[in-house]
């Protein structure tokens, strides 16, 4: 287990976290943590959350409002949402996550469910132990060493969940034009991502204000323009980590100005640092 700060073994008390891959289930990232003080800022994800909690309380923090998940409980968060999460009473929370892939899902969606369209989750949040408990049955057969099992396992949770849980997931297709700034401004953002413009700049460049491509950047994307690169720049210093980049070079790569500023909100938004991040993905591969 790895404390968030840094490395170190799991203690009681203490928090601590493990966030890796199997490389037996391709298009799945794995963690296990126990978090006391630790907040995640607003971020989202490329693919899905699937968040069994088995002590304490979770506080996520969605666009609709916030939602406090208990012992028995899972939290399903479909890909792009924007959110944040906290612990909801003193002592902290613990749980066991899933991010399976939109590939993932939808090969397992497309098998299963009579689902049209991208599959998503309509309920956020379910007291549902059973799958909970699945969710756990995954990662535990997993770091045992058991292909077969945690693959039939992992199969079983998401069908579950889907079968349970699921529905179409929403086109966010931008019509207005305060939408179609906002996606203009993301793309430019991912291209300019070391070197990015002010809010003034890049409104003048897609002739609007600045007030008003704020105001449609959240709308469309959960966050203000600047939160949201700060989370682009995390998933792709990830991408590079998972290709065996030294932390150092991916802090340069994705616009941070030295890995301190990597590290800091690396840990924040994944919930380890990127050293030990790295420490997991070599291991995977040896």
């Amino acid at each position: 287990m790895e404390r968030v700060g840094g490395t170190g073994k799991r203690s009681d008390g203490q928090e601590w976290a493990r966030h890796w891959q199997y490389a037996e289930l391709p298009g799945l990232d794995l963690l296990r943590a126990r978090y006391v003080r630790h907040t995640f800022p607003r971020h989202s994800h490329d693919g899905y959350v699937l968040a069994a909690v088995s002590g304490g309380i979770e506080e996520v923090g969605l666009p609709d409002g916030t939602i406090r998940a208990g012992h028995g409980s899972v939290v399903m968060i479909n890909p792009e949402v924007a959110h944040t999460a906290r612990a909801g009473v003193p002592e902290g929370w613990a749980y066991t996550t899933l991010y399976p892939s939109t590939g993932l899902v939808a090969d397992i969606a497309a098998e299963t469910s009579t689902l049209r369209g991208t599959a998503a989750f309509a309920e956020t949040l379910a007291m549902d132990p059973r799958a909970a408990h699945l969710i756990g049955q995954v990662h535990r057969a997993a770091e045992e060493g058991n292909a077969l099992a945690a693959d039939s396992l992992l199969r079983m949770a998401v069908a579950q969940l889907l079968r349970r849980y699921g529905g179409p997931l929403p086109a966010r297709t931008p019509r207005t034009a305060g939408a179609r700034a906002a996606a203009r401004a993301r793309a430019l953002l991912e291209e300019r991502m070391t070197d990015p413009p002010t809010l003034e700049q890049l409104a003048a460049d897609l002739g609007t204000s600045p007030f008003a491509l704020l105001r449609a950047f959240k709308e469309q994307y959960g966050m203000p323009p600047h939160t949201w690169l700060t989370d682009a720049r995390v998933r792709r210093a990830r991408t590079l980590l998972d290709a065996g980049t030294a932390p150092a070079d991916a802090a340069v790569a994705v616009g941070f100005t030295d890995q301190p500023h990597l590290n800091r909100h690396f840990a924040r938004i994944v919930g380890v640092p990127p050293g030990a991040y790295r420490k997991e993905r070599a291991r995977r591969t040896t």
